[in-house]
């Protein structure tokens, strides 16, 4: 099956996921109301959901929002985000969706980037939830406090979350010491979740270069058909 066909079904069956219970099919001269996603540039949890999006071909609006600033959290996402983060994306029938790991899994869903196996699935959220307890809270918080708050807390409490983030990538290393890919030899949304940060881990003072088999892989996740970079 060809790039281009695939991503066409892909994203005519996130149009349809985006319509649960619908059984008309959808009337091809009707305009279709954007995905909205709320979206902060720097952000890798951001950065991953529109990462799957360019891969599905799915088009969406952006709302930029300052990670920084978030004095006026409450009025833009208090209906939509009851934690008023980011990623925060609306499906294109009103449905708010929060959450980058479960927008992940929902536009995942039907295609090939969610393997249909459910040990494979299993093992998808197995890295899903790796990311967001042991690698997210670390490497992507340090590398915030480093490149972008402005005001880091004290130097201990830095080394303190590096360590633990160099623990999180250790157990990556090991894992893809012998692999492709984090699960079942694809590319799946397992890679694209833990790439967002881990791409960027230097920017928070970590050494990747003690890593062939994460650089090796952080490689081949950027040569995947469709890729886009965190600044696009």
């Amino acid at each position: 099956m060809g790039e281009a066909h695939r991503r066409s079904e892909n994203t005519s069956e996130v149009r349809r996921l985006g319509r649960a219970g619908a059984e008309k099919p959808l009337d091809a001269a009707a305009k279709v109301p954007a995905v909205l996603l709320y979206n902060s540039q720097t952000s890798g949890n951001c950065y991953k959901v529109r990462l799957l999006l360019a891969h599905l071909g799915v088009e969406y609006e952006r709302r930029e929002v300052d990670v920084v600033d978030r004095s006026n959290r409450k009025e833009l996402l208090g209906d939509l985000n009851p934690a008023l983060r980011v990623p925060t994306l609306v499906l294109d029938d009103g449905r708010p969706l929060p959450e980058s790991n479960a927008i992940l899994f929902y536009f995942a869903e039907g295609t090939p980037y969610l393997p249909g196996d459910p040990y494979e699935r299993a093992q998808v959220l197995q890295w899903l939830f790796f990311e967001q307890y042991s690698h997210e809270p670390n490497i992507a918080v340090v590398r915030f406090w480093v490149a972008y708050s402005g005001a880091p807390p004290a130097d201990a409490e830095v080394e303190a979350k590096r360590r633990a983030g160099y623990a999180a990538l250790d157990g990556m290393e090991r894992h893809l010491s012998d692999r492709t890919f984090l699960v079942g030899e694809r590319f799946t949304i397992a890679d694209i979740s833990l790439y967002a940060y881990t791409h960027v881990a230097d920017e928070g003072g970590f050494d990747l270069t003690r890593y062939p088999a994460i650089r090796g892989w952080l490689d081949r996740v950027a040569g995947q058909p469709g890729h886009v970079p965190i600044a696009a």
